[in-house]
């Protein structure tokens, strides 16, 4: 994300995935909109802590991390928690759902 490929992104997420984020929610093709055109430019992801379940052929991810990212030309720091969630069609692991939960810099994951 933060290089801005798409090319590379595009296999990564389901045609039907939704990415929620503090200002909207949209699909698959506004998200890669969204990311090739730079309007939310995700510079860095500093990842304090992660867990990892996986029921089936579908896995849950969630990270804590501090985004470093420009949004609408304004470097903005903001703490989070990500949840992904992929279904494996296949071989292939694809994300269905991306969101991003804004917390404080204290919030945990339980494990």
């Amino acid at each position: 994300m933060a290089d801005k490929d798409i090319a590379k992104l595009t296999p990564l997420f389901h045609p039907q995935a939704k990415f929620v984020h503090m200002s909207g929610t949209w699909t698959t093709a506004r998200e890669l909109e969204i990311i090739e055109t730079g309007s939310i430019w995700y510079k860095k992801a500093d990842i304090k802590d992660t867990a990892i379940e996986i029921v089936g052929n579908t896995a849950i991810v969630w990270n804590r991390i501090t985004l470093t990212a420009n949004v609408r030309g304004s470097d903005v720091v903001t703490e989070f928690t990500v949840t992904e969630v992929y279904q494996k069609e296949g071989s292939v692991w694809k994300m269905l759902a991306l969101t991003f939960s804004s917390v404080r810099d204290t919030h945990e994951i339980e494990k």
